[in-house]
C-alpha cells in the first residue's frame, strides 16, 4: 500500500507539471451527496431508493465538537445511529431507536459480561446524544446481531449490523419520517447546505412518502468522524416484472418519481465532479449484463481492483461490475449541474456495452484521481452500498 501511495504521488506531481489546468479544476469537498437505487431480487425482494448526505466536517453536519471527539477517541464505540426504521432490532415494534454499537471486549467472558460492559459504555453517552437529537430515548436491551446476508451481498463492512456486532438499543415513541427528518436536518445541516437545494431538496420530497424511513449515523475513524444523514423508501419488488435474461429497461429516476436530478449549489464555487454521485445496485437471481446505455459511458482503468474513470470532467456512467448476479453503476456529473432520466436509462440483457478509445491526456486524470482515492476515498470509490 505504501508503494502504491508513493507511486500515486509521483504520478500526481507529474500530472500537475504536465497539465496544470486539470489539477486546478479538480476538487474534493468534505460534503458529499449520493442518490442510490437498490433493486434486490436476491435477498429481500424489494427496491430501495435513498438519498445520503455525508460529511466529515462538523461545520457542515453540525454536532458538538466535544461529543465528536469523545466518541472518536473511545476505542470501544464503533457507531451511533438514530433511526425510525421499524424493528430496528429484533423485538422493537413501532418505536424509534438510538443504537450505540460497541466493540466486544476480549476480557468479557460470557453473554452477561458482554451485555453489562456494553450497556455501561453506552449509558455514558446516551444523555449527550439525547440532547443532540432533542430526544428522550430509554434503554431497551443489548442486542448481538446474528445475520450478515446484506453485508456479504453488498460487500460492506457490517459495522452497523454485521454478524457479531453488539448494539446497546434505546427506544422512544415512533415519529413519522417527514417531521423527524425535517427536525433533524434543520438541526444538523448547515444553513448553506439547506439553502443550496440539490439532493437535499429531493431528500425532503422522499421523506414525505408514506413508507419512507430515515437515519443519522456517526462512524468514528482515527482522525475524523463520518457523519451521514439518510432517508430511504422501500417498496416490494414487482414479481410480475422480475429481472430476466431478456432485455429489460431500467429507468433509475422513476424510483424517485422525478425526471431530472439536480446537484447542490453548494459546489458552485469550484469543480467538484466526485461530490455528487448517482448509484444503482442490482442483485439478480440470474446472471445478466448491462446493455443499451442511453447516456454517456466513461472509459475506465482498473486500479487495485477498482474501475477508475479516465475522464471526470464529462458526465456519464461507470459500471463495475457490468455483468453477473450483481450489477453496480455509478453516474458522475462532470461539469454539469443536472442529469435527465433519458441520460440515466439502460437495459439489462442484450448486447454488451462497448467503450470508446481514450485520449492520452486521460492518464493524467487517472493519476490525480488515484491520489484522491489514496488520501481519502469519496463516495464514488466505496465498493458496494454505503450505509
Amino acid at each position: 500500500m505504501l508503494k502504491l501511495i508513493l507511486a500515486v504521488m509521483i504520478i500526481t506531481i507529474s500530472g500537475i507539471s504536465l497539465n496544470q489546468a486539470y489539477s486546478q479544476e479538480i476538487g474534493l469537498s468534505t460534503f458529499q451527496e449520493s442518490a442510490q437505487v437498490i433493486i434486490d431480487e436476491k435477498i429481500y425482494q424489494k427496491t430501495t431508493a435513498s438519498i445520503t448526505l455525508f460529511s466529515s466536517n462538523v461545520q457542515e453536519i453540525i454536532i458538538p465538537i466535544e461529543l465528536e471527539q469523545k466518541i472518536r477517541e473511545d476505542q470501544w464505540v464503533q457507531a451511533v445511529v438514530l433511526t425510525n426504521e421499524n424493528n430496528c432490532v429484533l423485538g422493537v415494534v413501532d418505536q424509534s431507536c438510538i443504537i450505540i454499537n460497541i466493540a466486544r471486549n476480549p476480557n468479557d467472558a460470557g453473554i452477561n459480561a458482554i451485555q453489562d460492559s456494553t450497556r455501561k459504555i453506552a449509558d455514558s453517552y446516551i444523555d449527550e446524544i439525547n440532547r443532540l437529537f432533542d430526544t428522550n430515548a430509554k434503554f431497551f436491551q443489548v442486542f448481538i446481531h446474528t445475520s450478515d446476508k446484506s453485508n456479504e451481498a453488498l460487500e460492506t463492512s457490517g459495522i452497523i449490523s454485521g454478524t457479531g456486532t453488539i448494539s446497546a438499543v434505546y427506544t422512544m415513541p415512533m415519529e413519522d419520517t417527514d417531521s423527524m427528518y425535517g427536525k433533524i436536518s434543520s438541526m444538523l445541516l448547515s444553513k448553506q447546505i439547506r439553502e443550496s437545494g440539490g439532493f437535499y431538496d429531493l431528500s425532503k420530497k422522499l421523506a414525505n412518502e408514506e413508507n419512507a424511513k430515515m437515519s443519522f449515523t456517526i462512524i468514528p475513524t482515527e482522525s475524523k468522524s463520518n457523519l451521514q444523514l439518510r432517508v430511504s423508501l422501500d417498496n416490494p419488488l414487482d414479481t410480475s416484472n422480475q429481472i430476466e435474461r431478456e432485455s429489460t429497461e431500467i429507468n433509475p429516476l422513476e424510483f424517485f418519481k422525478i425526471n431530472e436530478l439536480n446537484r447542490s449549489n453548494y459546489f458552485s464555487t469550484g469543480n467538484y465532479p466526485l461530490n455528487s454521485i448517482f448509484q444503482i445496485i442490482i442483485l439478480s437471481n440470474e446472471s445478466t449484463n448491462v446493455s443499451d446505455v442511453k447516456g454517456n459511458i466513461i472509459p475506465t482503468q482498473n486500479i487495485d481492483g477498482i474501475e477508475i474513470p479516465m475522464e471526470i470532467t464529462k458526465k456519464g456512467w461507470v459500471f463495475d461490475p457490468q455483468e453477473g448476479q450483481k450489477i453496480q453503476g455509478k453516474y458522475i456529473f462532470g461539469e454539469n449541474i443536472s442529469v435527465s432520466e433519458d441520460e440515466l436509462k439502460f437495459s439489462l440483457g442484450g448486447n454488451d456495452i462497448q467503450f470508446k478509445e481514450t485520449e492520452s491526456k486521460e492518464s493524467i486524470i487517472v493519476g490525480i484521481i488515484i491520489a484522491i482515492v489514496s488520501l481519502g476515498a469519496a463516495i464514488f470509490y466505496l465498493k458496494g452500498y454505503k450505509k
